[in-house]
């Protein structure tokens, strides 16, 4: 890591493969610069939102606070860390999780997730690692919403109603469904016709 980055670099640093960032949460602000390889392995990780990162020779304990892509290339072109500081909540966007098979996907439905990281605060030690899910009573039509999940001692960032998962019914599914009763439509008229033909010749006789 190269600290002492100031914005007017920001331009070269990346010409030579490296993300321009800063630091913040105690105080002051500190710009550095970082591989854009090396942090490219973190971010890409969605398991990864807290990172020991060495700035100066000292060693700072952080939450990757937000991460900055490049429109068409998608290159990173910036990271911002928050410092953690014992006692002071921080805000982390975490990993969400599914468990179990819905029922809804076994009958021919398919599984959506809205969201894949979820925003919290707390204390950066309550954090979990993960938010996780449980979908596998979830039918088709089914859904999860952000007042369906709990994390202890922290704050969902979201409002309650949010939807994070939701079983659709795929179009498969409904061809299906639609030509099982075209079958079954064809099957009774015929059927009602045979029983009015017999009544007609029980009459006759």
């Amino acid at each position: 890591m190269r600290g002492s980055v100031g914005k007017k670099d920001a331009g070269q640093l990346r010409k030579d493969n490296r993300v321009p960032g800063v630091l913040y949460g105690s105080g002051e602000q500190k710009h550095f610069s970082v591989s854009e390889l090396d942090i490219s392995k973190l971010v890409v990780n969605p398991d990864v939102f807290r990172i020991q990162f060495e700035l100066d020779g000292e060693n700072h304990d952080c939450i990757i606070q937000e991460v900055q892509f490049h429109p068409v290339t998608d290159r990173i072109v910036h990271i911002d860390l928050l410092q953690v500081i014992p006692g002071k909540p921080v805000r982390a966007d975490l990993p969400l999780r599914t468990q179990g098979t819905a029922a809804g996907v076994i009958g021919g439905g398919r599984l959506q997730m809205l969201f894949r990281r979820i925003p919290v605060r707390g204390l950066a030690d309550d954090l979990p690692d993960e938010i996780t899910i449980d979908v596998s009573a979830l039918e088709i039509g089914d859904n999860k919403r952000v007042g369906d999940i709990e994390v202890p001692n922290c704050t969902v960032l979201l409002n309650d109603s949010t939807l994070l998962v939701a079983v659709k019914r795929t179009r498969a599914a409904m061809s299906a469904e639609s030509g099982e009763e075209e079958e079954g439509g064809e099957g009774e008229t015929p059927a009602a016709e045979g029983e009015g033909n017999n009544e007609g010749g029980e009459s006759a006789e």
